[in-house]
C-alpha cells in the first residue's frame, strides 16, 4: 500500500532546498490533510503558525538555537496545542454529531458535559497533556502527507518555547510541542542508512 511506503521513506532531513519556495496553497492543502487526525471527542486542540518570511524565519532561527534548516526550509510550522479549544471548538462539535445523525440532541448534551468536565481547566496540567499529544497527531499527519506530495520534512524539539511564545504572539498558557520544517530535498545531498530502530521484542508486550 502506498501509506505503507510513505511510513518506509519518510525521513528527518537536515538538508532543504533554499531556494525552493512551497506556495501557501500548497502548505494549506497539507495541514487540510494534517486536520483528519483523530482527536479526543474530536475536539481538534491544535493550531499552526506558518513561518515562511526570510524575515520571520530568522526570528525563529534565534528562537531555534541558530538552526540552519529554519531558514533553508521553504517554510517552518510552530504547533501549537490549544489548552482553550474545550470552550472554543466543542460547541461546534456537538452540533456537527447531531447533524450528522451520530447523537440525538440529548446525548450530544452528555458528550458535552462529560467533555467539558474531563480534560479539567484550561491551565491544568491534565489539559496541557490533551493538547499536545492530540497535536503531536495532527504533525505526524502534516509530516506523512508531506511525505506522500513529494516534499521532506524535520520535526524539531531545539527551542525556546517562552521566546517563540513571545515573538510570535502565541498565549503563554498553550502548548508548543514542536516544530516542522518542510521543502524540497537539497539536490545533490544524501541520506546516510536510517538510524536504528528498536524491534517489538524490546518495546512491546502482549497479554
Amino acid at each position: 500500500m502506498e501509506a505503507i511506503q510513505t511510513i518506509i521513506t519518510r525521513r528527518s532531513v537536515n538538508f532543504f532546498d533554499p531556494s525552493f519556495r512551497m506556495q501557501d496553497k500548497e502548505i494549506a492543502e497539507l495541514l487540510e490533510l494534517a486536520a483528519l487526525a483523530p482527536s479526543s471527542y474530536n475536539i481538534q486542540p491544535w493550531e499552526v503558525v506558518v513561518v515562511r518570511s526570510p524575515e520571520r524565519k530568522k526570528v525563529l532561527r534565534e528562537c531555534a538555537f541558530n538552526q540552519p534548516k529554519v531558514e533553508e526550509a521553504s517554510a517552518v510550522l510552530i504547533v501549537i496545542g490549544n489548552t482553550d479549544s474545550v470552550e472554543e471548538n466543542l460547541d461546534d462539535v456537538v452540533r456537527d454529531l447531531v447533524e450528522k445523525g451520530y447523537a440525538d440532541e440529548k446525548a450530544a448534551e452528555g458528550v458535552k458535559k462529560t467533555a467539558g468536565g474531563f480534560y479539567g481547566l484550561p491551565e491544568s496540567e491534565r489539559r496541557k497533556i490533551f493538547a499536545a499529544k492530540n497535536a503531536g497527531l495532527f504533525a505526524m499527519n502534516f509530516m506523512l502527507a508531506a511525505e506522500g506530495n513529494g516534499y521532506v520534512t524535520h520535526p524539531m524539539d531545539g527551542f525556546d518555547e517562552a521566546k517563540i511564545k513571545e515573538a510570535f504572539g502565541i498565549n503563554t498558557g498553550k502548548v508548543v510541542p514542536m516544530l516542522i520544517a518542510v521543502g524540497r530535498f537539497k539536490d545533490g545531498a544524501s541520506l546516510p542508512d536510517r538510524k536504528m530502530r528498536f524491534s517489538p521484542e524490546r518495546f512491546a508486550r502482549f497479554e
